[in-house]
């Protein structure tokens, strides 16, 4: 099953009087249960396609689908009442209410949900925080806690939900080396436990080596697809399996798939 399906989509930005192209026919899905690592350089679009998965922002063309419906056509209510049922969020930079406590804090996207009764809401709290080793820091305000506790904070909020999807957004950009590797091993743990599918935007080559899919962005497009088997990783290049599938399409289908493509009956040049 395909959790998240992106369709021909491009993404553009008015920047004063440009326009500048952040995603150019972004083709993807994702299946349930991986642990998915979106790789790039800054600028390269990864962060842009991790908003659009997230319903935080729309494309400018093309569609996404969520467990196989539609949102390129939702209003704004029904995106954020999709997001509060699907999709959990976690942050570089934490995002928790500082003058909640941690309990508080998991708790809070639980209040827009009038399907979680008030009683099911503190049995979350209580156990995710427990998932992630903070029974002892129920009431302790972020402001008490180390970066590391309050990044374990915001993964309890995001699994309160209990959501087919986590988007991770740099999550280790904001940690020492050792809390980062502690954190991610955590998620991980998480992802095989729940069959949670994780989504990472990353510089971090430790991502990467956790993860059991690749997708590496430059310049707004994907340029590689990666399948992590036995330990080792398959790669593709997007542009090479592309040429690989034209040219199966021409070999196979002959003039009508030459004249669909614009080529004259005499061959390619």
């Amino acid at each position: 099953m395909h959790v998240v399906r992106v369709e021909r989509v491009f993404k553009d930005y008015l920047l004063g009087n440009q326009i500048v192209q952040a995603l150019a026919n972004i083709t993807l899905q994702v299946e349930q249960g991986v642990f998915l690592a979106i790789s790039g350089p800054s600028g390269s679009g990864k962060t842009t396609l991790l908003n659009m998965i997230g319903c935080i922002d729309m494309p400018t063309e093309g569609q996404i689908f969520i467990n196989d419906q539609e949102v390129t056509c939702l209003s704004s209510d029904e995106l954020a009442d999709l997001r509060s049922r699907t999709t959990g969020f976690i942050f570089q930079t934490f995002n928790l209410l500082p003058v909640l406590s941690a309990a508080e804090n998991v708790e809070y996207p639980l209040l827009y949900r009038s399907d979680v009764s008030k009683e099911e809401r503190k049995q979350r709290v209580k156990y995710f925080l427990n998932m992630v080793g903070l029974s002892k820091y129920m009431g302790h305000r972020p402001n008490q806690m180390s970066g590391g506790q309050r990044q374990r904070v915001a993964i309890a909020r995001a699994l309160a939900i209990q959501p087919a999807i986590i988007l991770a957004d740099e999550p280790t950009a904001n940690l020492d080396k050792a809390t980062g590797t502690e954190i991610l091993h955590l998620m991980q743990e998480i992802n095989q436990k729940l069959k949670t599918t994780f989504i990472f935007s990353t510089h971090d080559q430790r991502v990467v080596d956790m993860a059991n899919r690749l997708v590496r962005v430059e310049d707004g497009s994907i340029q590689e697809l990666g399948v992590r088997r036995g330990g080792e990783w398959a790669i593709a290049r997007v542009q090479d399996y592309l040429a690989a599938a034209v040219a199966r399409e021409l070999d196979t289908s002959g003039g009508d798939a030459r004249a669909s493509l614009g080529i004259p009956a005499g061959g390619a040049h």
